[in-house]
């Protein structure tokens, strides 16, 4: 593919993708990404490339084409800060007017970018990809995953459509709104539908993985649940008062059972039953300071503000460079600004 050597004067899209161990799928991946931008904004598009502390050669291989294409623009950040900061980290950086979020393994078609434009200008703020099927995935991540979005409809008030990820697209007053948004724990799909606007779903099949293994096992599924949750719910801690209650009620009427057996004479038996009762209740104290102290160290490190994510490095071709230095000369010039509009 042939591509050009000079920077875009004006940015209608921006494209987001975070990437971690990558190495192998990266040569098609912009390959996809920049054909399906191309066809639709011509040159007016720009590709944003966030390294999150990858430990192959994906970051090597994104300065490469960094260096070939002044639409490719390249952040390495720090370390590895988890996908949903790595993506908060590029949604920093967007110039466009409308931003297309996906996924590095290709799993999430970039051609569906211009069935979902259409779908946005019919007066739509944010078109999000909705899986009807998930090719390529074993059955015990489709029936986690659906049972993970049906309880999080459950537990949360925000309304946080099922089976959607992280694939979208929005406009730019969508993403300035997430931007503003400063909490360390983010579940960006959430955040995105708190923000509100006009949303709409955009049904399609998902692809199984270009290349490489999933980055995503169980333990950061988890974790990603135990976000989403405590971000947008405190039914966890309205269930530790009703379980309190229910054990409440549970020992008020085993008192009056053992009071009723005392006044007939009798004796009260079972140590071993009531060895048991005493263990049940210390696990369930536990499990509730463990809910609380969930919320209380999520708190804790909100309340040290410390940034989102650090960036070690960010890399442009020397076009966009020079362009970018040359509109920030013309931005201190504002009469120059108005003579040429």
């Amino acid at each position: 593919m042939q591509v050009p050597q000079t920077a875009p004067r004006s940015c209608a899209l921006s494209v987001v993708i975070p990437v971690y161990n990558e190495e192998a799928g990266l040569d098609a991946l912009v390959e996809r990404v920049t054909a399906a931008a191309r066809a639709i904004f011509n040159e007016r598009y720009e590709f944003i490339l966030v390294n999150d502390g990858s430990k192959d050669a994906s970051w090597a291989k994104i300065c490469q084409h960094a260096e070939r294409d002044p639409r490719i623009v390249a952040i390495n950040l720090a370390r590895n800060h988890g996908h949903q900061l790595a993506l908060t980290a590029g949604l920093h950086h967007v110039r466009g007017e409308l931003v297309f979020v996906l996924d590095a393994d290709l799993q999430d078609p970039p051609e569906l970018l211009g069935p979902m434009l259409a779908r946005l200008r019919e007066g739509h703020d944010v078109v999000y990809g909705q899986r009807v099927k998930r090719h390529g995935e074993t059955a015990f991540k489709r029936g986690t995953a659906a049972l993970f979005y049906r309880m999080l409809g459950k537990l949360v008030d925000t309304h946080i459509p099922p089976d959607a990820g992280d694939f979208r697209l929005m406009t730019r007053r969508v993403v300035e709104q997430l931007n503003a948004m400063p909490e360390r724990y983010r579940f960006i799909r959430g955040l995105v539908s708190f923000i509100g606007f006009s949303q709409v779903p955009f049904p399609y099949e998902r692809d199984a993985r270009l290349a490489g293994e999933t980055n995503y096992p169980l333990r950061k599924m988890v974790a990603l649940a135990i976000d989403a949750v405590t971000s947008f719910s405190v039914v966890p801690l309205r269930f530790a008062s009703h379980l309190g209650m229910l054990f409440g009620l549970a020992g008020l009427v085993s008192l009056a059972g053992i009071v009723w057996v005392w006044m007939q004479g009798g004796t009260v038996q079972g140590w071993a039953s009531l060895a048991a009762l005493i263990l049940i209740m210390g696990s369930v104290q536990l499990l509730v300071l463990g809910v609380f102290g969930e919320y209380l160290g999520r708190m804790y490190m909100e309340g040290k503000h410390r940034p989102l994510f650090i960036i070690a490095e960010v890399r442009r071709h020397p076009a966009a460079a020079n362009a970018e230095n040359t509109g920030a000369e013309r931005d201190q010039n504002g009469e120059a600004i108005r003579v040429a509009g």
